[in-house]
């Protein structure tokens, strides 16, 4: 079974998301990234979390702020080159979301609904490694 991470800042959030990936027939572990507590990503090691997932549902917003939320993507392409990445809450001033290219991300503008987030994910999976 794909395992999925979701790391978002809300929990309420969170739980929607892992509720409808599981829905979606996805095994989901969730955490509330470095705004809730200490984040091995930011100091550039590794993540027991992250290690075991096979794709990442983050917010954009999870290390609090839009900068926080660019550092914590380049750490996560820095450590997990290949690793899927679908990040939500995206909006137009965060210039520095990719979709191509080494801190590459597969977008979700705002909060997506059940379709989008499921659809993301099966693309996230699908290109995966393709990018680099």
């Amino acid at each position: 079974m794909t395992r999925v991470l979701v790391v978002n800042h809300d929990p309420v959030v969170a739980a929607e998301q892992a509720e409808t990936l599981r829905g979606a027939g996805y095994d989901v572990e969730l955490c509330g990234g470095p705004a809730a507590g200490p984040c091995p990503v930011l100091d550039e090691l590794p993540c027991p979390l992250v290690d075991r997932a096979d794709a990442l549902v983050y917010d954009a917003w999870a290390a609090g702020h839009g900068e926080g939320g660019r550092q914590l993507v380049d750490h996560l392409r820095d450590t997990y080159a290949d690793l899927p990445i679908v990040l939500t809450g995206v909006t137009p001033a965060l210039d520095w979301v990719v979709t191509i290219g080494p801190h590459r991300v597969t977008p979700l503008a705002g909060q997506p609904g059940a379709e989008q987030l499921v659809a993301a994910v099966i693309l996230a999976l699908t290109e995966q490694g393709m990018a680099v």
